[in-house]
């Protein structure tokens, strides 16, 4: 195998992680912290865990686990 075919295998790997992750509904925490660091440099970035917890508040809603919208 090339080099070439190696790195483009892996970006292909990591393309398809990414999409299968939003598929069900994962966001992606290394596109959150690369937006943080380009769009707003000094400020503070979450730790995956509170991502990972504000993500799922946000979709789920934080009114003891009811899910919050119309249908």
């Amino acid at each position: 195998m090339l080099k070439s075919d190696t790195s483009l295998f892996c970006m292909l790997r990591t393309t398809l992680a990414r999409t299968a992750r939003l598929m069900v509904g994962v966001p992606d925490y290394e596109s959150y912290v690369a937006h943080r660091r380009l769009v707003h440099p000094g400020e503070p970035v979450m730790t995956y865990e509170e991502f990972f917890r504000e993500r799922q508040a946000s979709r789920y809603g934080e009114n003891g686990g009811k899910v919050s919208r119309c249908c």
